[in-house]
């Protein structure tokens, strides 16, 4: 293994640490769970020529060594946090919007308590601070379904995989989404894919909502059934800072690899729009 300094100059390696475009101003992609950062190929395009735009990958992701996968470390979202923070510091960032699909929408708001400084606005796509139903709280997703998706993803990954994919993306997606998500998926390893998401599902962060004090656009499809309207709404209302809310007119979870297009230009919109 090679010699590093510091963790973030490990992490450049370990995560993948891609950086592109030429502008002045710098954005930040960090993908959700199941994917990796070619989620973001066909919206980053949209952003070279005006931003200087930076991508990753999760540590849990395919994409990386998962021998670099410290199930301690990672068993909260705290670890994930601690990465983007010292990646960030490696590439010398004191300012930046950060643009985060689902766990990531949570790890750049805890991101956002510990250096509110860091961070010009979030735009988050399908984010909740709680995936599972609680009292009157409706996150969209059962407890006791989590058990028998825990369960189904120990037993047989591959028949999970291929369950959970046409669902997450919603209905009437190109061919193409639908391969590349269950690609992602299955360069899992199902141990640490299984970690992952009873991490991101044991989550709890609506107490720390209104600690955020950095403006926040969330941006969600009409019709996802990971994230109903009513968790981005609850997100709006419990945000403590400036907070706007957007619907697409999109399916699925995963609206940026089903329709890469009006999530590009949502996000567009939302960078230049005064909060």
């Amino acid at each position: 293994m090679a010699d590093y300094n510091n963790r973030g100059e490990f992490l450049l390696e370990a995560l993948n640490v891609r950086v592109v475009g030429q502008g002045q101003s710098i954005i930040v992609f960090s993908h959700g769970f199941g994917s990796d950062q070619s989620v973001w190929s066909r919206v980053i395009p949209s952003f070279t020529r005006a931003y200087r735009v930076i991508s990753f990958d999760l540590m849990c992701s395919g994409s990386c060594d998962p021998t670099n996968y410290d199930f301690q470390r990672y068993a909260t979202l705290d670890g994930y946090v601690d990465d983007l923070l010292s990646l960030l510091d490696a590439l010398e960032i004191d300012r930046c919007a950060f643009v985060g699909h689902s766990v990531s929408a949570m790890i750049g708001l805890l991101a956002a308590i510990h250096r509110p400084n860091l961070f010009s606005r979030l735009i988050l796509i399908g984010g909740s601070p709680r995936f599972t139903n609680d009292g009157n709280y409706i996150g969209g997703i059962d407890p006791a379904h989590m058990d028998e998706v825990f369960r189904r993803m120990e037993s047989n990954y591959e028949s999970w995989v291929a369950g959970f994919v046409p669902m997450a993306l919603g209905a009437d997606v190109p061919d193409m989404a639908l391969q590349e998500f269950s690609r992602t998926l299955f360069s899992m390893r199902p141990d640490i894919a299984l970690h992952v998401a009873r991490t991101a599902f044991a989550a709890d962060l609506r107490h720390v909502l209104g600690l955020v004090r950095v403006p926040v656009c969330i941006i969600q499809s009409s019709v996802d059934l990971s994230v109903p309207p009513a968790v981005a709404e609850y997100m709006r209302r419990h945000l403590g800072g400036p907070t706007v809310l957007e619907f697409l007119p999109t399916h699925g979870h995963l609206p940026h690899v089903s329709s890469p297009a009006p999530v590009a230009i949502a996000i567009q919109q939302l960078l230049r729009r005064r909060i």
